[in-house]
């Protein structure tokens, strides 16, 4: 099983990318600038065909950086079968929540079926999904294991968790250190020859259970640290206390604090979603975990606190909600990109809408509310001038974009209802959420 590894070094291993979002396009760009072929794949149709024609889909890549692997040999298809071209296939499509939240890997077992005929000795495959530990060995080996391969023997299998942030300037695929788990020793020799092309640094661990818990210790890690300060913010305002000016002195210490802040919620494909593979393949092993889950529920109720709020401050102006007007500022799920996965400003504005308010947006990096599983408004964003400012009732900034003209709004809006801390508060015309 030389020729994988030769392949890799004379940089003539074709990669193969499944899902191309948020993980899969900033994947096939590394790929392809270190000089391997990279085929992309995705049963959007649309998505195809945008990228086939060099244009990007994904607000925060530009256009010239599609155009560009383009015509350094970046091919998007819909065709799976052509997996069996690939030297190297990597898995990055969704791993979302059902309805009873629990995991849903509908994704990633579509997926496998659809290559699984295709697969053939001498390949890699990797999974980069978020999901519980096990899921490697437990679903898509015994695919691997029906194409009459065996990892470690004639085929290498491997998890490596995607670490994206969007719109992180400082940090990108290539410079943000790679955990590698292989099904064996040799599959994640191979993982890390792959990945060691297009990275900087790799972190080999000893299993695909021990890398996939990795990827869900940092996002918990995350969400119970966001549901610690949400919850401080309760308590500090209940006090009269700013928490942002609490958490900016805290911060000064230079050992044992970590800086967090507080907002309406919490969004994005990982945080919200994450622990909740992990307490749900706890239960496996009769274990409860309540610290984890309490933070999900603190972070899960802050889109109410916000509405609450709201109601108390234009009650503040002798208004109800019902029948006002308002502005949702940002509806990303974080500054300065356009994803709208699991973002709080959508629960949010779901709440607007049941009180029967009247809900306009402004967010630069989403001009149109876009097609979501579970949410639907017909809404583009609003420009944001300070006639349209001031002619609603209340602006409730979200997801504080640097493109905002805060000094503008502070000027005209008639009340604001802050989750981010960006106005100094005076319980009459601004007030915190």
């Amino acid at each position: 099983m030389t020729n994988f590894f030769d392949r890799i070094a004379d940089r003539s291993a074709k990669v193969g990318i499944l899902g191309l979002g948020y993980v899969g396009i900033p994947l096939a760009l590394s790929i392809t600038r270190c000089g391997l072929p990279v085929l992309g794949f995705d049963v959007a149709q649309e998505r195809v065909g945008q990228l086939q024609a060099g244009s990007s889909p994904i607000r925060h890549i530009a256009d010239d950086e599609i155009a560009r692997i383009r015509q350094d040999g970046f091919e998007a298809t819909s065709d799976f079968s052509r997996a069996s071209e690939c030297d190297a296939l990597i898995i990055c499509v969704p791993t979302p929540l059902n309805k009873y939240r629990e995991p849903d890997l509908s994704f990633v077992e579509a997926t496998m079926k659809s290559i699984a005929p295709h697969l053939r000795a001498g390949q890699l495959l990797s999974l980069e999904s978020t999901t519980w530990p096990g899921t490697t060995a437990e679903v898509l080996l015994p695919f691997i294991s029906r194409a009459g391969l065996t990892p470690g023997e004639d085929f290498y299998l491997v998890y490596s968790p995607e670490r994206e942030d969007p719109g992180n300037a400082n940090y990108h695929t290539q410079t943000i250190p790679k955990i590698v788990g292989g099904h064996t020793a040799d599959c994640r020799k191979a993982g890390e020859a792959l990945y060691g092309t297009f990275i900087d640094t790799i972190v080999p661990v000893t299993s695909t259970q021990a890398a996939e818990m990795v990827k869900l210790l940092e996002n918990i890690h995350r969400s119970v640290n966001i549901g610690l300060i949400n919850e401080m913010k309760l308590i500090a305002e209940s006090m009269g206390l700013d928490i942002f000016e609490i958490v900016d002195a805290a911060k000064t210490k230079p050992f044992g604090f970590t800086a967090y802040y507080p907002g309406p919620g919490v969004g994005g494909h990982c945080i919200p979603i994450d622990p909740f593979y992990l307490t749900w393949k706890a239960r496996e092993f009769g274990l409860h975990t309540r610290f984890i889950e309490l933070a999900g529920e603190i972070n899960a109720r802050m889109p109410q606190y916000v509405i609450d709020r709201a109601i108390e401050a234009l009650n503040g102006q002798g208004k109800a909600l019902r029948g006002a007007r308002v502005l949702a500022l940002g509806i990303a799920y974080k500054r300065n990109v356009d994803d709208m996965r699991e973002s709080p400003s959508v629960f949010v504005m779901e709440l607007l809408r049941d009180w029967g308010a009247e809900i306009a947006y402004c967010d630069p990096h989403v001009p149109v509310f876009p097609p979501m599983r579970e949410h639907d408004f017909d809404l583009s964003s609003v420009e944001l001038t300070p006639e349209t400012v001031a002619s609603y009732d209340a602006v409730i900034l979200l997801t504080d974009h640097a493109g905002f003209d805060y000094e503008m709004i502070g000027e005209n809006a008639r009340l604001i209802i802050d989750t981010r801390g960006r106005f100094p508060p005076d319980g009459k015309r601004v007030w915190r959420a």
